[in-house]
């Protein structure tokens, strides 16, 4: 018997936006939590303390975000799994990716030691600030294997088509740190300490609860025998989606890193101004990711049916969709740009040297609209091994781009046009490999992993 929730449902622009909107507000959650957190420290008067969290916020977010593959592959090979209307393989991907994220997080929570060492090495910060960033890093690292089993248990809903349920464990899981925030930090005194605590407190609480809303789905994921969690060739498959995708991740926070530390070269002015005109693009990217997470879903799903033409009729949508809202928010922002400027920095030099730019951080949206969409397509459709070869090949393009404009001398320009190049040469790059991929996955010897 199918669990609920797991019935394939053709791909209609309804559909595509169904999917899409609930992440988006999820995504949109995230940001906030940072916020409040970043306001109920700074109440505490204490600059150090600010930093502390800081820091801490970028040091949990490169280690989280290097395995968010896990998120990624289990939509993907779950969403199949739906398609093929095969209930008990949704629960053996549930199963094989929860262990593998109580594992890693096992590992680095044992890890925290040399880890720590080199994160705080690296930062550069003061001792005041080392000092609350250690207290805060050894509470929240323990949060590890429940923030990886709720990556886990995010993408088994999303491969399910169930953003709904997605949207709900995401806000579960911010409301509840916000709340335990306030508590611990203002009303106990435990400074960077609690706000570490409540964190910890929220991703066990949210893998709690995902593991309830999936056992209402029907979804009995620790039933499944370990030797069937273990099949070596489950697990192979598993892996290889997970590097392929944490390669690609891995690449695209370097190229990324690469823009900020060159613009962090041509002075402090046009450093703060990137970092107004990057909050543009964030915001535009809350958008295209709930496209790409409806792609991974109606195409994983369509994969797994062996439907060429839903397969096909879901990617033309997603991407129709996606690059339908990435030039209406490239519009927006060119509108509103100068008063969005003006709203985040009072600075007049950089505003002034922020507007100079607006025009391709405007555009940047709508550019990266095409390799959005492509990339819930290739991960619903497990094609990660096109996905990260294509990405190393744009990786190199970008490269060559920031070679070419330094030789012309055009500054934060040539790096703003080096950036488009990058996500403009892995949206092309994309679509150009996506007819022979489609192709070898619907004959009758099909090669999935691209």
């Amino acid at each position: 018997m199918e669990a609920r929730g797991e019935t394939p449902v053709p791909a209609t622009s309804r559909r595509v936006l169904a999917l899409a909107l609930p992440m988006t507000l999820a995504n949109v959650t995230t940001p906030l939590l940072g916020f409040v957190g970043a306001t109920v420290i700074g109440r505490l008067g204490d600059a150090a303390l600010l930093g502390a969290m800081a820091l801490g916020a970028i040091i949990f977010d490169a280690i989280f975000w290097s395995f968010g593959s896990l998120r990624m592959a289990t939509a993907g090979l779950t969403a199949q799994a739906v398609g093929a209307r095969n209930a008990g393989e949704v629960d053996r991907t549930l199963a094989r990716s929860l262990a593998a994220g109580l594992l890693v997080g096992l590992v680095i929570v044992a890890a925290q030691v040399p880890l720590g060492r080199a994160a705080f090495a690296l930062s550069g910060a003061s001792p005041a600030v080392l000092a609350a960033l250690t207290a805060y890093f050894h509470i929240r690292i323990f949060a590890a294997p429940f923030t990886l089993a709720n990556y886990a248990i995010l993408g088994s809903v999303l491969g399910r088509g169930r953003t709904d349920i997605g949207l709900l464990l995401q806000v579960a899981i911010n409301l509840t740190n916000i709340v335990l925030t306030l508590i611990f930090v203002l009303g106990a005194g435990l400074s960077v300490a609690g706000a570490g605590l409540a964190t910890l407190l929220a991703e066990v609480a949210g893998t709690g609860l995902g593991l309830v809303i999936l056992g209402r789905l029907g979804s009995r994921p620790f039933a499944v025998p370990l030797r069937v969690v273990c099949d070596p060739r489950a697990l192979a498959r598993m892996l290889s989606v997970n590097a392929d995708v944490m390669v690609r991740t891995l690449l695209l926070v370097g190229c990324i890193a690469l823009f900020s530390a060159l613009g962090a070269r041509s002075g402090d002015v046009v450093l703060a101004a990137n970092a107004v005109l990057w909050n543009l693009f964030m915001i535009g990217g809350f958008f295209l990711d709930g496209f790409a997470t409806a792609a991974e879903t109606l195409c994983g799903q369509a994969v797994g049916a062996g439907d060429a033409a839903g397969f096909r009729r879901a990617a033309r949508l997603s991407l129709l969709w996606c690059l339908g809202f990435g030039a209406a928010i490239a519009a927006i922002f060119l509108t509103i740009g100068p008063s969005f400027i003006d709203a985040v920095t009072t600075s007049p030099e950089v505003r002034d040297t922020a507007r100079l730019y607006l025009v391709p951080a405007s555009l940047a949206p709508f550019v990266a609209a095409l390799p959005f969409a492509f990339d819930g397509i290739y991960i619903g459709a497990t094609w990660t091994r096109a996905m990260r070869n294509l990405m190393v090949a744009a990786s190199a393009g970008y490269g060559l781009a920031l070679l070419a404009a330094h030789a012309m001398g055009l500054g934060n320009a040539g790096l703003w046009f080096a950036f488009l190049t990058l996500l403009g040469g892995r949206g092309v790059s994309q679509a150009l490999a996506y007819p022979g991929l489609l192709r070898r996955t619907f004959s009758p010897s099909p090669s999935r992993h691209g």
